[in-house]
């Protein structure tokens, strides 16, 4: 059983910390699960002793950071937002992401995200409707495999074929439909992406839009986040270039928010 405090013999520092990395872990299943679970179901998910979650759970909920959604089933508390609107009140990057989505959308009419990576997993992280009739829209905060998307070929453009293919898992490599995405074109793409400073294609998911991608890149070069493009594929062959134009200006205007970004 794992504990906060110091136990068999392990240092307090210590388990006090595989108790932190594990109260982060119960939050990341109930955000990739996006429902309420049961703290035995998280238990499962995590692969976890029981009394471990049982415990973490329990201090979690005391803390507001987990919420009781009826029947013993827990999800993300109140706590968390009123953490993130702190965050966006002293950080200056959420109204410079806004902006530029604001910026693309108005120089395109197209829908506008802005996307990152967390561990392993692509995710928009806000996104902006374009102001055409057809829409498309996508769930904010959705973790999916970086290989379906446009911006997956930049996420990891700073790291060696072997590098990535260790990073990422190897369900990756198939389709909701499980359809293969064959791994030598996957890098020859990511390389192609870091020397062009772009990726685009026709959506891996559907079969009416094409994807835009654009870094925006660290000091060191290392992509921290995109800019993107979703747009119908004719709209998308037609204004191929002038997209590429507005997401590059848009992305250079982020780059002093991001530049000191981990």
């Amino acid at each position: 059983m794992d504990k906060l405090v110091g136990n068999n013999g392990k240092a307090p520092g210590a388990t006090r910390s595989r108790g932190l990395e594990r109260a982060f872990d119960i939050m990341d299943a109930l955000a990739s699960a996006r429902r309420p679970l049961r703290a035995n179901e998280i238990a499962t998910f995590l692969g976890a002793p029981r009394s471990s979650v049982y415990e973490l759970t329990s201090l979690l909920l005391g803390r507001g950071i987990l919420e009781d959604a009826g029947d013993g089933r827990l999800f993300l508390g109140e706590k968390l937002y009123l953490l993130g609107s702190a965050y966006a009140a002293v950080s200056g990057r959420g109204a410079a992401v806004e902006a530029a989505l604001k910026r693309v959308v108005s120089e395109t009419s197209e829908t506008a995200q802005f996307c990152r990576l967390d561990g392993n997993r692509y995710y928009v992280g806000a996104m902006r409707e374009g102001s055409r009739p057809f829409r498309i829209s996508t769930t904010i905060g959705e973790r999916v495999p970086l290989t379906w998307t446009a911006s997956g070929r930049l996420l990891v453009d700073h790291l060696t074929a072997d590098e990535i293919l260790a990073f990422l898992d190897k369900g990756d490599f198939a389709l909701p439909d499980e359809t293969p995405i064959d791994r030598k074109r996957f890098l020859s793409e990511v390389e192609g992406a870091r020397v062009a400073g772009h990726f685009t294609f026709d959506s891996a998911l559907d079969s009416y839009t094409h994807c835009f991608a654009v870094p925006v890149r660290r000091q060191d070069g290392q992509t921290m986040a995109t800019l993107c493009i979703v747009a119908p594929r004719e709209d998308a062959r037609r204004n191929h270039a002038a997209y590429l134009e507005t997401l590059k200006g848009a992305a250079a205007a982020l780059v002093p928010h991001f530049t000191d970004a981990v």
